[in-house]
C-alpha cells in the first residue's frame, strides 16, 4: 500500500508588535485615573527612606570590606608561609574534633539502640542477668573486705 504524503505547507502571518509599556505607562496603569490611594502613598513614603538607607548601609559595608581587604593583604602575603599551615593545622584539629564527636554520638545511640532491642526481646534473661550481676559485685565485695580485715589481723597479729 503506497502512502501517498501531501506537502506541507508553512503559512507565516505577521504580528503587530505592541510598543512595549514604559515604567510610567505601567504606573499610570497601577494608580487609575483617581490617582493612588492614601495607603499607596504612604507605603512609598515609608519605603522609600528605608531603600535608601539600606542601600547606603551595603554601599559602606562594601567599601568597608575594600578598605580591609587593600589594608590586609599585604599582610598576608607576608605572613602567609605561617598563616597557610596554621589554618590547615587548626583547621584540621576542628574536623578532627568534629568527627570524633560525631562517632562518639553515633556508637552512643548504636550502644542504646542495642540495650533498648535487647531488653524488648529478651526482658527477663537481662533481669536475671542483672540480678546475678548484682549477686557477683555484692559477694566480690564482701571477699574484698574479708580479705583486707584478714590482712590487719595479720599486720596487728603477734
Amino acid at each position: 500500500m503506497a502512502e501517498h504524503h501531501q506537502p506541507r505547507q508553512l503559512q507565516i502571518h505577521p504580528h503587530r508588535q505592541q510598543p512595549a509599556a514604559t515604567s510610567i505607562q505601567k504606573l499610570r496603569d497601577l494608580f487609575s485615573e483617581k490617582g493612588p490611594s492614601t495607603a499607596q502613598v504612604l507605603t512609598v513614603v515609608t519605603l522609600v527612606p528605608v531603600g535608601f538607607f539600606l542601600l547606603l548601609l551595603a554601599g559602606l559595608t562594601f567599601a568597608g570590606t575594600l578598605i580591609g581587604l587593600a589594608v590586609t593583604a599585604p599582610l598576608f602575603i607576608l605572613f602567609s608561609p605561617v598563616l597557610i599551615p596554621a589554618a590547615l593545622t587548626i583547621g584540621l584539629a576542628v574536623a578532627g574534633f568534629l568527627t570524633a564527636g560525631a562517632f562518639g554520638i553515633t556508637g552512643l545511640a548504636f550502644f542504646t539502640w542495642t540495650l533498648r532491642m535487647m531488653r524488648e526481646l529478651l526482658p527477663e534473661p537481662v533481669g536475671q542477668a542483672q540480678r546475678k550481676m548484682q549477686d557477683a559485685a555484692g559477694h566480690l565485695g564482701q571477699r574484698t573486705k574479708d580479705l583486707g580485715q584478714a590482712i590487719q589481723d595479720k599486720a596487728h597479729g603477734p
